[in-house]
């Protein structure tokens, strides 16, 4: 592709073409991002289950951080076709995760959601497999290692969904990919401790979440987010 091309992709700018051309992503056109966190405000967030943030979250040097167990949080937006960019670190044996698509028709957010595993790959409890790995997709699809910083440095994670087609990225490289509800899925599914909610993995939409209630700290920043069609 010529660069003249490259840059009216979808009405791109030059640097995000170059993106799509570079990281093979599904990704056909895109709209604007909306910032989730820029580092002053939570007002896109809330609780699961609850209209307000929970306690234990809290702003500091401009990231989105926790200590110890907390709830939950979603956006209160809900969100189907889309690229989800964030960068995230985690403390030693840290163990948390961001899910998708996600709905409150359960008392828990992975009942129903798909999980883009958090993980200190070298201390935390899940490290046992890459299926529970930084960059799994939760028990279903591992994650190759050899991508994640150590504990301390930030990690830039990236999630691609565009009906069900699914991609996880992690420091600029593709994870893995997956499409929801095919056989080899189904297979998965009913095979994990998730073919337990029949919904789970179902929805078209749904909300961005943040997985508190595992111990340890963990920080996020310059999370955004835009829908691609």
């Amino acid at each position: 592709m010529k660069t003249t091309a490259i840059a009216t992709v979808a009405g791109l700018g030059l640097a995000s073409a170059l993106l799509i051309q570079s990281t093979g992503s599904t990704i056909e056109a895109a709209g604007a991002w909306k910032t989730l966190f820029d580092g002053k405000s939570l007002d896109a967030w809330r609780g699961y289950k609850s209209q307000t943030m929970p306690a234990g979250w809290r702003i500091e040097a401009g990231a989105l951080v926790k200590d110890d167990r907390v709830p939950d949080i979603i956006t209160k937006d809900q969100y189907g076709d889309f690229e989800l960019e964030l960068e995230w670190k985690i403390g030693e044996a840290g163990n948390s995760g961001i899910f998708y698509r996600g709905t409150e028709e359960y008392d828990h957010i992975y009942w129903s959601a798909p999980e883009y595993q958090l993980l200190d790959d070298v201390k935390g409890a899940d490290n046992k497999t890459r299926l529970t790995c930084a960059g799994a997709a939760y028990a279903l699809y591992p994650s190759p290692a050899g991508h994640l910083k150590p504990v301390g440095d930030w990690n830039r994670a990236r999630i691609v969904a565009k009906g069900a087609h699914v991609e996880h990225w992690l420091n600029g490289v593709k994870l893995l990919a997956y499409e929801l509800g095919s056989p080899d899925w189904e297979a998965k599914v009913k095979a994990s401790k998730f073919g337990d909610w029949p919904n789970y993995g179902r929805a078209k939409k749904g909300h961005i979440a943040m997985q508190g209630d595992h111990a340890g700290s963990l920080a996020f920043r310059n999370i955004r987010i835009r829908e691609i069609e």
